[in-house]
């Protein structure tokens, strides 16, 4: 599902992965991490896409927003486990989003 409900400016988190082939306990985590950020203050919303390569975009109102979910315990043992056995390589940018716009048919 596409986003298309906010007001710039705003703040996007892009988590770009290559996964490895040890993906046990990815899913469960993927499901947990996504629920616990949705009931963090500052979120706005989450798109995703996993394939090949992963990406993942989530929204939030702002930086001190993205500095206290990236300091949830639950989501930082999550990134470690991420490091130390889901992923080959990862990416992580954090933009200000100033202008937006859309279609839907």
């Amino acid at each position: 599902m596409i986003v298309d409900h906010l007001k710039p400016p705003y703040y996007a988190v892009i988590f770009t992965t290559i996964i490895s082939d040890n993906t046990e306990g990815y899913t469960a985590t993927s499901a947990r991490i996504e629920a616990l950020a949705k009931q963090q203050e500052g979120y706005l919303g989450l798109e995703f896409a996993r394939n090949e390569i992963g990406i993942t975009v989530s929204y939030w109102k702002s930086l001190e927003a993205i500095q206290n979910w990236k300091n949830n315990i639950e989501h930082t043992e999550a990134r470690n486990l991420g490091r130390e056995k889901w992923y080959k390589q990862y990416q992580l940018r954090i933009c200000k989003v100033e202008r937006e716009y859309g279609f839907k048919r």
